[in-house]
């Protein structure tokens, strides 16, 4: 795992520590950066089911104000916040642990510490899409309606053989790459 371009272009990035977490490819990622380019720089990021952080760290490496990170998995915390200290982006980078679920329903009508979201990075464990829909839709919900800037994007990762319709939300693109598809979502007019 790496970054793939902007100030720390090639640094290596540690990676999740089991399978449970799965990173994006290089390809993968930098096809979704070339689209993603024009909303990045000064944007406010959040990486939601980060695990190690590949995505927040490579919008911040791209010019990205700032990042808060949602995790729940204490080993990917952990790398997380390894990964920030080795690129010394502490004074960008937020790190919430803990149930991401819990935190936005707890943060109501207000926005996190960091703002409001030009850019949402949705990376739920595939399991989730299937398992836990009603909570993936109760968080876009929360999300658009007083996390997600007027003119921000969510990027939602999921396995191709899945769909789920968020509220609030409207697909713009999609892409399938392999068994995963990356849709990008903006707020419902």
């Amino acid at each position: 795992m790496r970054i793939i371009a902007g100030e720390y272009r090639g640094r290596r990035l540690l990676p999740p520590a089991s399978t449970a977490t799965r990173p994006i490819t290089d390809r993968v990622k930098q096809s979704l950066f070339d689209i993603l380019t024009p909303q990045i720089p000064g944007a406010v990021v959040y990486d939601c089911f980060a695990g190690t952080g590949s995505l927040g760290l490579e919008a911040l490496s791209r010019g990205a104000s700032r990042a808060t990170f949602f995790e729940h998995d204490r080993d990917a915390v952990a790398r997380l916040k390894r990964n920030i200290q080795m690129l010394g982006l502490q004074d960008r980078a937020r790190v919430v642990s803990g149930d991401l679920f819990k935190w936005f329903i707890d943060a109501g009508t207000r926005p996190g510490e960091a703002g409001r979201a030009d850019l949402v990075f949705l990376d739920p464990p595939y399991r989730f899409v299937r398992d836990l829909p009603e909570k993936l839709r109760a968080l876009a919900r929360e999300l658009s309606a007083h996390h997600l800037s007027s003119r921000g994007i969510v990027v939602f990762r999921h396995d191709v053989r899945d769909s789920l319709e968020l509220p609030m939300l409207v697909r713009y693109d999609r892409r399938n790459y392999g068994s995963m598809t990356i849709e990008l979502l903006r707020r419902a007019p």
